[in-house]
């Protein structure tokens, strides 16, 4: 039984319901999600910015967690995130969340008749965040790439958006956990394997983070005015290999 499964019977009981509670998952709109009264734990504003960076890209991979009357009961910096990507980023916004409609799951109790238990599903909710296996980590890495986040070693220059910190944030993960998917040398992964495909989408992907980078000697600038060019040949021979 999860965290959520004994929260469910604990609101079961204190509503004499016979039948087994379930979450409810669904949508609704951005504004019809109402503030928590306090968090447990104060808003990180770069973790709000990196998520929606992430978001941007990748979508709401968690759900944020509602009471039956829309009030906020999990996913805090989630919540910040995707309204900060609404004020920045519309389009990027809506490509997500089309017709404004968040993924939510909801709980069927009413967080100001129970804020204790309104607690525990804050506390729960953190505890039995997925975990990723490493192949999943992998694959948003790459989806991260292909949107412009690279590997940057040190501190990173104006404009560069690093993978390893995104990636941390995206998955619930210290940056030293995320770090080691990447360590083994052992990848039986057949997209993984040299063939001439495998080597042109590696090229392209390596390609558009370079686009992201400011060029500085009049080369770097000369090979940014034909990029474009370039990267339209390789993505038609692939094209050609569907």
């Amino acid at each position: 039984m999860t965290n959520f499964d004994k929260i469910l019977e604990v609101a079961q009981k204190r509503q004499g319901q016979s039948q087994p509670l379930k979450l409810q998952d669904s949508t609704v709109l951005l504004e019809q999600i109402k503030d928590r009264e306090q968090d447990t734990r104060p808003l990180n504003p770069k973790h709000v910015e990196s998520l929606a960076e992430s978001i941007a890209v990748l979508g709401l991979l968690e759900p944020l967690v509602i009471d039956n009357k829309g009030k906020l009961l999990a996913g805090g910096h989630r919540l910040a995130a995707i309204r900060l990507l609404k004020e920045q980023q519309a389009p990027k916004y809506l490509h997500q969340f089309p017709d404004n409609r968040i993924p939510i799951r909801m709980l069927p109790f009413d967080v100001e008749s129970d804020p204790d238990l309104a607690l525990q599903v804050e506390i729960a909710e953190n505890e039995q965040r997925r975990d990723y296996t490493p192949n999943e980590v992998k694959a948003i890495a790459e989806r991260l790439r292909t949107a412009g986040f690279i590997d940057v070693k040190g501190r990173p220059k104006k404009g560069q958006k690093p993978l390893m910190p995104a990636l941390a944030v995206v998955v619930g993960k210290n940056l030293r956990t995320v770090q080691r998917y990447f360590e083994s040398k052992q990848d039986t992964d057949k997209d993984k394997s040299t063939t001439g495909v495998v080597l042109l989408k590696q090229a392209l992907t390596k390609l558009k983070q370079w686009q992201q980078i400011e060029p500085e000697t009049p080369k770097e600038k000369a090979l940014a005015k034909r990029l474009s060019e370039f990267m339209n040949l390789i993505e038609d021979v692939l094209g050609n290999e569907k």
